[in-house]
């Protein structure tokens, strides 16, 4: 074979392999890309979604004296449970016993002076009758005897007044609940005018939850269920989860809904009542309250099968093996992991489970094979 012969065979030959070789890579590039799909079908779905929240006891009562003196008996230990009208403090009760029996002695004296008075008048009013008198005298009589009655009234005022603040001696709580600390002890001096309360009684037996949704969440609840005041009927058992971790115990309910946006947050608040029988709750601290959402045969799902443009939500729907971008429209509220979609696909659809934000519409996609499983570690 002449040499120029031999050139023209080498070039044919890379020719055939160079066509070869590109009908191969345009093969590759009309492959359907592997993705994992999910076939939708409706499921039972309860979404959980936390709220920071302060608790609070149903009522923090400052007690306070009514009258002043020296403690002569501190009735009762700091963080003991106490029951309405139970004695905490006593106050030093001698001035106060001695102002009773005086307004006492007041008025039996002034009883006497009523009782003269009517006599004296009872008698004008016979000497009246025998016009041994004058009508002036048996006017002077009836006045005496009306200023008797008053200062009988006056008197027995006053005794009402020493027996109150004899009974303020006494200072008891006006609530069931825990009572507080306190730094008052016996001999120390009080008054009503002091600024700081003698102790401080807690009414744990029911905790209030506050927290604050956002505007737009307090009005999706509104439309929902017609009102703030259905909202309240209607709304599901609300769970708590404590600092540590755990979750309270008891289910507990939304009583209250604010009617006003925050200005400054943007925000609605609420409050959520806890019964707290066995006082694990504390006033005071904080927890986050579980808001529940039970949607039955929902069409759910992962957020990872979505993405999203000018706050519009899309999904890739495979049709006839294609990626076919689909708006959709989606519950309110997602525990950040799926979606419910409420419209935009229906039971039997199938879409892109996942990478759907580098998927392009129109691309040919098959359902990506499982891949085999890892071997185990070596032990």
């Amino acid at each position: 074979m002449s040499y120029r012969n031999h050139l023209i065979a080498v070039a044919l030959t890379g020719l055939a392999l160079s066509s070869c070789g590109g009908g191969n890579g345009e093969q590759r590039a009309d492959a359907p890309q592997e993705y994992p799909l999910l076939a939708v079908k409706p499921e039972d779905k309860s979404l959980s979604v936390k709220y920071t929240a302060v608790l609070q006891g149903r009522q923090d009562v400052e007690v306070r004296p009514e009258v002043s003196g020296l403690i002569t008996k501190v009735c009762v230990e700091e963080g003991a449970r106490v029951h309405k009208g139970q004695v905490l403090f006593v106050i030093d009760q001698i001035p106060y016993k001695a102002a009773l029996q005086k307004a006492q002695a007041a008025v039996a004296t002034a009883e006497a002076n009523l009782a003269n008075a009517k006599l004296t008048l009872e008698g004008k009013e016979e000497l009246f009758k025998e016009k041994v008198i004058s009508d002036f005298e048996l006017r002077t009589a009836q006045n005496t005897y009306k200023s008797a009655e008053a200062s009988l009234l006056q008197a027995k005022a006053e005794q009402r007044t020493a027996e109150n603040n004899l009974s303020y001696t006494e200072v008891k709580s006006p609530v069931d609940g825990v009572a507080g600390m306190t730094s008052f002890r016996i001999g120390a001096l009080v008054s009503p005018s002091m600024t700081e309360p003698l102790i401080n009684v807690s009414d744990n037996s029911q905790m209030y939850a506050y927290f604050s949704l956002a505007e737009k969440q307090a009005l999706e609840l509104t439309s929902r269920y017609g009102s703030l005041d259905e909202a309240i009927k209607s709304f599901p058992p609300i769970s708590l989860e404590l600092k540590d971790g755990e979750t309270y115990s008891q289910k507990g309910h939304i009583d209250v809904i604010s009617g006003m946006v925050d200005k400054t947050t943007g925000t609605v608040s609420l409050r959520a009542n806890f019964p707290n029988t066995s006082g694990q709750l504390l006033s005071g601290g904080s927890a986050n309250v579980i808001l529940s959402y039970d949607r039955p045969a929902s069409l759910v799902i992962p957020q990872g099968a979505t993405y999203e443009i000018q706050n519009k939500i899309f999904t890739y729907k495979v049709v006839n093996g294609v990626a076919v971008s689909t708006p959709i429209e989606v519950f309110k509220v997602n525990d950040g992991k799926e979606y419910i979609v409420t419209s935009g696909i229906e039971e039997g659809d199938t879409v892109v489970a996942e990478g759907a934000g580098l998927l392009k519409a129109g691309t040919k996609v098959t359902a990506m094979k499982e891949q085999p499983k890892k071997q185990e570690e070596q032990k």
